[in-house]
């Protein structure tokens, strides 16, 4: 067991820090990151689009100086105990030092290379998903009670973190009462483990009751712009994809759980996996919202494929590590952008990577650069060009000034950025960002930050002297390229005070409990 966990431990250290190392410290944060990271500096019970737990990390990244280090920090800390507990679960099976490496080897090749480096609930839904199963593996091999206040534990902190938690625990509670482990439920200690869960959990139902449950707005506004365009063929065959260099090895562990009897008394986890896919394909959820249920198959399949080449087809295992590594190989830069933008567009083409679908975007298109990467560029020149807009106002214009971007991303860089560079904070409509701007206003200009030049024939644009293009992110391989900073001077203040204050008072309603 020593030697065992020493290996696990060691394994993790490299799970931490690989992504570091492979990363090209040329791009920026994400999209995505600079909202939850701006969801750190307004801490609060719920927000329109996520439960609050990834702001307490952002709060702990903001006392630590915001440096890109502590940006990545906590999902590559979360990667590697997400690969211990896959890797205690498998100890526990009976694995030995074979199945340990081969159930490691999906969090360095495939998606948890990336996911495990991006600031998202992602790192903490996984993370949960999988202490759900281990602790219920533990209590089913250990019948003590402890591990059920775990479950109860990882369940409510789960929910707190990604509100699609509740996916994978309607499953394992389908799972469960569809096999003789349903004697659970006459387990006091799972009932006031359930309850646990539902007070720490308590927090943010309160809070998404009085904002009217944004979460159903947030979810709408997700299929109407994003989620109309899963095909649930492409889902399914991008479930091999995102873990293709070692596919084989949740495929086995799936399939072990549903047939063999050796270890029937885990069958609830497969149905649970099917569950859980079968929702995701009724709610038109995104491939990687799935991630979660495979780190506890890949214990599972370790053990299988270990237990099935002790004797038998015992080359099979170099046969397993030779595949994984050389097909991960490839697919490394596409888990992570290894090289500035420019060569890695190259690169790409040279190797034609756009048929793996990778390079395939929201819109269905393919492009030079994955999404991902393509949302970690240009937002500190777009803040850079915003300052210069800003700086270059009066003294008595600044303090009748307010910017305004058109989006989270943008609104969350500039805010993460134009601290060091002048700006004052910037607001959005989009997103949480709403939620945290002032009610009142005494200002006759603006700084927009958009894509469009504003629409002539509104009549409050007629009440502005000035309106001009300063500024334009000029860079074709970003997704904000061609985003425009546009100035508004010279409005009557108490006119566009009154339109600001109305107009947002109109939005904000939407979470407002009468």
């Amino acid at each position: 067991m020593k030697h065992k966990m020493l290996l696990v431990y060691m394994l993790a250290i490299v799970k931490f820090i690989l992504p570091f190392i492979l990363q090209e410290p040329f791009y920026q944060p994400h999209r995505d990151e600079f909202l939850y990271l701006a969801q750190g500096s307004h801490l609060a019970w719920g927000f329109l689009e996520v439960p609050p737990l990834l702001s307490f990390f952002a709060w702990l990244t903001h006392l630590a100086g915001d440096g890109f280090f502590f940006i990545k920090l906590w999902p590559s800390l979360f990667g590697a105990f997400t690969f211990i507990l896959t890797a205690r679960l498998l100890i526990s099976l009976g694995g030995k030092m074979f199945a340990i490496v081969l159930a490691f080897l999906p969090f360095i090749f495939g998606s948890y290379l990336r996911v495990h480096y991006l600031f998202q609930p992602n790192f903490l839904e996984i993370f949960f998903y999988t202490l759900i199963a281990f602790s219920l593996v533990e209590f089913i091999q250990t019948q003590q009670n402890k591990w059920l206040y775990l479950f109860g534990i990882a369940c409510g902190l789960g929910m707190m973190s990604k509100y699609s938690v509740a996916f994978f625990i309607i499953a394992i509670i389908i799972g469960l009462l569809a096999t003789p482990e349903r004697k659970v439920f006459g387990n006091k200690h799972f009932w006031y483990a359930s309850l646990l869960a539902f007070v720490i959990f308590l927090p943010n139902l309160i809070w998404q009751f009085l904002h009217n449950f944004p979460v159903a707005h947030h979810m709408e506004e997700l299929k109407r712009t994003q989620l109309q365009y899963i095909n649930p063929v492409e889902f399914l065959q991008d479930q091999i994809l995102m873990n293709l260099p070692c596919f084989y090895l949740w495929l086995t562990g799936l399939v072990g759980l549903l047939l063999l009897k050796k270890t029937k008394q885990y069958r609830f986890i497969a149905i649970a996996y099917i569950v859980v896919i079968t929702l995701l394909l009724l709610f038109q959820g995104k491939n990687y919202y799935a991630l979660g249920l495979y780190p506890v198959l890949f214990a599972f399949g370790g053990f299988f494929l270990e237990l099935l080449t002790v004797k038998r087809i015992r080359f099979m295992r170099v046969v397993f590590i030779i595949f994984s590594f050389f097909s991960g190989i490839f697919f490394i830069p596409l888990a992570l952008p290894v090289f500035k933008p420019a060569e890695l567009a190259n690169f790409y083409r040279d190797k034609n990577y756009a048929k793996t679908g990778a390079l395939k975007w929201e819109d269905l298109q393919n492009h030079s650069l994955p999404q991902d990467f393509a949302d970690m560029i240009g937002w500190k020149e777009t803040a850079r060009q915003t300052a210069e807009v800003y700086n270059s106002l009066s003294d008595t214009e600044k303090s009748k000034t307010i910017i305004k971007s058109d989006n989270y991303g943008l609104c969350g860089a500039l805010n993460f950025y134009g601290k060091k560079m002048g700006l004052p904070e910037v607001y959005s409509y989009n997103g949480s960002f709403i939620l945290w701007m002032p009610t009142t206003y005494d200002v006759s200009n603006i700084i927009t930050i958009g894509e469009n030049f504003p629409d002539t024939t509104r009549e409050i644009v007629k009440q502005f002297k000035h309106i001009s293009i300063e500024g334009q992110l000029k860079d074709s391989l970003a997704r904000e390229n061609g985003i425009k900073i546009i100035l508004w001077k010279g409005c009557d203040a108490a006119l566009l005070s009154r339109f600001i204050e109305a107009e947002l008072a109109d939005r904000k309603a939407l979470f407002i409990r009468k």
